[in-house]
């Protein structure tokens, strides 16, 4: 580096942990990058170099330099499915997933046909994304083009890398949801055209779940994918047992849920199928052959009763499945990826499978990424990523503290034992500050 340096080009140094390679296949000493003293380099919002202090600080003497000593940095979470249009019902009581959805869910996302309302409840869902460390997320929003306008107006403005899209439903639904397969499509298309790649802002074709979409519903989805080939899918399957009964009557000549979506041209590398609790092997074998990706959402599936997620299956050696961590606010209880990440290892506890700390924190950043093809921007602190990253604090309540006993760890065993202790105590208050594109978005510091 010259010794003329730019203004925009900045530095942190902190210890430092991502993730290289995927921890469920390669050994974690192989996959797991930990740097107890390192130095990130941005410029203009990404990644300029990342290495250990010792090795970069005389290239960088020049630069400004922020330290968060006895903090962790990591990239920034990745949340792979939630509904920004149930921030107002969170946390409401006693239904399962189609009860639910009729006593809470649908009443409260007809009020996103006002823009004024659904302005208001993009800023507050943004807000607490952003305490809580997600500066990703795939999220939906609801049948009414205004919400979409809302949504992607302030992730625009917040400089956030985020998808989205107006959902399709049909049928099955209240009058005041419903659109047709006309309509779906103009209003998806014009969506696609005003919204796809605009900055940071990616589209999702968005059919709520079979149950609600007609087979004309769903043809409609597939043709916007085939014009649009690099927009996503995104969806809801097999999340409960009613559910799943439901399909079979709905589309009898199908082979089981996926094969509803399969049929329409649904099923590919873009398609994000959020559940997916209770798929059959023959299921789980096509999404892999399809390289299709799970969001697994154990918050919502404990809180609605749906049932665990198989993530051994999913993760298997002989038909992989790509899987994500996702919120599903509001049938999950928390936008915390953190408390997230604890139930994920409460749900293979209870089918007799240890996760580690560092293959739930993949699926919440460089798997996250990988599962919405999105690892060439963000994930980990490869040089030419955006620089999205948060600063953990170990300390940041009395238990944790003394659980944890600071960050200066130095093995990866010694490490694992103190993040363990973060991820199963820690919430928004263990987020001490959040960057977006190289900069600060959120911080505790008084």
């Amino acid at each position: 580096m010259s010794s003329f340096v730019s203004q925009s080009v900045r530095a942190i140094r902190a210890a430092f942990l991502d993730f290289v390679d995927d921890p469920f296949y390669v050994p974690e000493s192989n996959s797991v990058r930990y740097i107890p003293d390192g130095l990130l380099v941005i410029e203009n919002g990404a990644i300029a170099d990342f290495g250990s202090y010792d090795d970069l600080q005389k290239k960088y003497s020049t630069v400004p330099v922020t330290a968060y000593p006895d903090k962790l940095i990591m990239p920034g979470f990745i949340d792979t499915h939630v509904h920004y249009s149930q921030y107002e019902m969170i946390a409401a009581y006693g239904e399962q997933l189609l009860e639910w959805l009729n006593k809470y869910a649908f009443p409260t996302e007809e009020k996103f046909r006002d823009k004024t309302y659904a302005q208001k409840i993009a800023a507050l869902f943004f807000d607490e994304l952003v305490k809580q460390g997600t500066t990703t997320a795939l999220v939906f929003a609801t049948v009414h083009p205004e919400s979409v306008d809302a949504f992607f107006e302030e992730a625009s403005r917040r400089n956030m890398r985020m998808i989205s899209g107006k959902v399709l439903m049909d049928r099955n639904a209240p009058d005041y949801l419903r659109d047709t397969p006309e309509t779906a499509y103009a209003d998806s298309k014009q969506l696609i055209q005003k919204w796809h790649k605009q900055g940071r802002l990616l589209y999702a074709v968005t059919p709520r779940f079979a149950p609600t979409c007609s087979d004309a519903q769903l043809q409609v989805a597939g043709k916007l994918l085939q014009e649009f080939p690099d927009v996503y899918l995104h969806t809801h399957i097999s999340e409960n047992v009613k559910e799943v009964a439901w399909v079979a009557e709905l589309f009898p000549e199908s082979k089981g849920y996926l094969d509803v979506y399969d049929r329409a041209g649904l099923v590919g590398q873009r398609s994000v199928f959020a559940h997916g609790i209770h798929l059959t092997d023959a299921e789980f074998q096509r999404l892999s052959e399809t390289k299709s990706t799970i969001a697994f959402c154990p918050t919502s599936n404990l809180f609605l009763g749906s049932g665990l997620f198989k993530i051994a299956q999913a993760k298997s050696i002989d038909y992989p499945v790509k899987v994500g961590l996702g919120t599903d606010v509001g049938g999950g209880t928390t936008f915390s990826m953190l408390h997230t990440a604890n139930e994920a290892y409460k749900v293979a506890q209870l089918q007799g499978e240890s996760l580690s700390c560092f293959k739930i924190l993949f699926l919440a950043t460089l798997g996250g990424a990988k599962a919405l093809l999105l690892d060439d921007k963000i994930g980990n602190f490869e040089v030419g990523k955006e620089a999205d990253f948060i600063v953990l604090d170990p300390k940041a309540t009395p238990l944790m503290a003394n659980r944890t006993q600071g960050f200066s760890a130095r093995t990866l065993e010694n490490l694992a034992q103190k993040l363990f202790g973060v991820m199963m105590l820690g919430d928004d208050r263990a987020i001490y500050a959040v960057y977006i594109a190289g900069e600060l978005a959120h911080c505790l510091a008084p």
